[in-house]
């Protein structure tokens, strides 16, 4: 059997792909069920958080697993197989031992370093335990990669490289200032009651806020958590909980808001956001990029060629044969006329056609007809000439790119944030729209990501990594050697059997022999066998840990005509007993 890990993290797949294909708590435990029951596998666990999915197996046929395994987690998450195969990486044997490690040690996370994971594995093997989906292999790489995991924070500075998920968004939201300077005196609002709400919910206690506000829809739990920050001996905070009913009007009170629950759904529509913000700025809460604010107010434009966010009017472009929709161009957030960022995207050629059609009256042989209230068809206007000039802006420097950013246009300031989203939850539990809202800034795991991509990394990193190399090549060296140790067992057995058995013959040979000189007998012939068999299993144990070993079991088995069976047998033995074993 071989170790194999299918899986997408935020590494290999787009948050909008991660957030469609999370798995709540039913789905993982029926995708382990499924998975132990399919063919290739005999053990599978899995291993999903707010930015990775991943099955663990143990496989006896490589190509198989991965097609089954890459089924399995298209059927139970939701993606198609076809969508879903762009993002998925494979890792086999040593190296999905070192994928695993690496994880522990917080070296594949968003925020490299941050140690949540470690709670995370445990009880992914805990699950796996649970449901009796882990077997020998899989409860050693995990309990295996949870001591290294701690290894590397004991022994490396690699908290240093990097905080917490949720330290790291909350820095997002200070937007680069102190964090205890933004959150003191703050109220706080913290939907959910899980692992990852419970330390947000500590680290503003820690930071310095008045008061943290705890909801969840199961009420008790929310009660639980508000009781161990008001009775904390680090933290001067007040705490109390709410029902999940709550949340809109906590929201109106609340200055900062985190949400890490396990919804399908949206937690907090950019309506609610807005209906929470509404009067605490001296802008209207509008979205800012022109769409109209959640109450029907015009909402704000990016483009402010008259100063208030509209672009001046014009007649072109709304006449029959008028080859370019310059209305459409103008209502284009960010775009103006005046300037070439109105024609981004738009060929020369098209515009030069509208210069002509402007200047000559002629669209394709057709005669232009003469404006109502004009001198004729040649008459020029103002915006004839500002077509005509962007036309031959654009003839000189070719195409505009279609993905070029416009230059910044006067857009009236944004106010400063009076409300301060961070949602940790995958999928996400607040409104993207929220993004637009004026007088709210909104951290996300996909603005999380951005934000970390760039992040330095620090010289312990390296040192986590040769820590890393060596568990792998430790654990591979145990795990060859653990393969043979059956085989070993069972050429023992036999050997014990053989003597057994010419004792017996030779009591019938020697019927009068007395106990003291058959016991010495018997002691012998066993020293005799154990000798004989002393140089070859040790050294057949250390050619199998090396690499390319794992031949000398079925070379072991050959050469001494053993049972495969019995073999088995001793291999099932040492399962059962390993399977009554806890996570480390």
């Amino acid at each position: 059997m071989s170790l194999l890990v299918v899986g997408l993290s935020h590494r290999s797949a787009p948050v909008s792909v991660l957030e469609r294909a999370s798995l709540n708590a039913d789905a993982q435990v029926k995708l382990l069920q499924d998975t132990v029951a399919a063919e290739p596998a005999a053990e599978a666990a899995v291993l999903a958080t707010c930015n990775r999915i991943e099955l663990y197996a143990d496989v006896d046929k490589f190509h198989a697993g991965v097609a089954e395994l890459s089924t399995l987690l298209a059927q139970h998450s939701g993606v198609g197989l076809e969508e879903l195969t762009p993002y998925l990486y494979v890792h086999y044997e040593d190296r999905a031992v070192h994928h695993l490690f690496s994880v522990a040690c917080g070296l594949d996370s968003m925020v490299v370093g941050e140690g949540q994971i470690l709670g995370q594995i445990k009880d992914s093997l805990a699950r796996a335990q649970e449901l009796n989906s882990a077997g020998r292999l899989l409860n050693d790489l995990f309990q295996q990669a949870l001591r290294v995991g701690k290894r590397a924070h004991s022994e490396t500075g690699i908290d240093r490289a990097g905080q917490s998920l949720v330290t790291f968004g909350l820095e997002q939201l200070a937007a680069g200032g102190d964090v205890e300077t933004w959150a003191r005196g703050k109220k706080a609002l913290v939907i959910g009651a899980g692992s990852m709400s419970s330390l947000a919910a500590a680290t503003l206690a820690r930071a310095g806020v008045a008061e943290v506000v705890v909801a969840n829809r199961t009420f008790d739990r929310a009660e639980r958590l508000a009781q161990i920050l008001a009775e904390g001996d680090d933290t001067d905070v007040l705490a109390r909980a709410v029902p999940m009913e709550s949340v809109p009007f906590e929201l109106t009170r609340a200055d900062v808001a985190v949400s890490c629950t396990g919804a399908t759904g949206l937690v907090m529509t950019a309506e609610s956001v807005a209906a929470a913000v509404e009067g605490r700025t001296a802008a209207p809460s509008a979205v800012a990029d022109g769409t109209p604010a959640p109450d029907g107010e015009p909402g704000r434009t990016a483009a402010t060629a008259d100063g208030r966010g509209n672009l001046p009017a014009t007649g072109l472009g709304a006449e029959d044969g008028c080859p370019l929709d310059l209305p459409a161009v103008q209502g284009t957030a960010g775009f103006s006329v005046l300037g070439e960022a109105a024609v981004a995207g738009m060929a020369a050629a098209d515009l030069e056609q509208h210069a002509a059609w402007v200047d000559n009256g002629t669209v394709g042989g057709a005669q232009r007809a003469a404006r109502p209230g004009t001198a004729g068809p040649l008459d020029p206007t103002p915006d004839a000439d500002a077509i005509a000039a962007l036309a031959a802006t654009v003839a000189a420097v070719g195409r505009i790119p279609e993905r070029r950013r416009p230059e910044p246009a006067d857009e009236p300031p944004r106010p400063q944030p009076v409300l301060f989203l961070l949602d940790l939850a995958m999928p996400r539990d607040i409104d993207a729209a929220a993004h637009r809202l004026a007088g709210v800034r909104l951290v996300d795991i996909e603005s999380l990501a951005e934000a970390s991509a760039g992040a330095p990394m620090a010289a312990d990193v390296d040192q986590v990594r040769r820590i890393v190399s060596d568990e792998v090549a430790a654990f591979g060296a145990a795990l060859r050697a653990a393969h043979i140790t059956p085989t070993v067992v069972a050429l023992r057995t036999m050997a014990a059997d053989v003597v057994a058995s010419e004792i017996a013959r030779l009591d019938g040979r020697l019927p009068g022999l007395d106990d003291k000189h058959r016991a010495e007998i018997t002691q012998t012939v066993r020293r005799v066998v154990d000798k004989l068999l002393h140089a070859p299993t040790v050294r057949v144990k250390q050619l199998a840990a090396e690499p390319g070993g794992a031949g000398y079991a079925d070379a072991l088995r050959t050469l001494f005509d053993l049972d495969p069976e019995t073999v088995a047998a001793v291999s099932r033995a040492e399962d059962s007993t390993e399977k009554d074993r806890g996570p480390a």
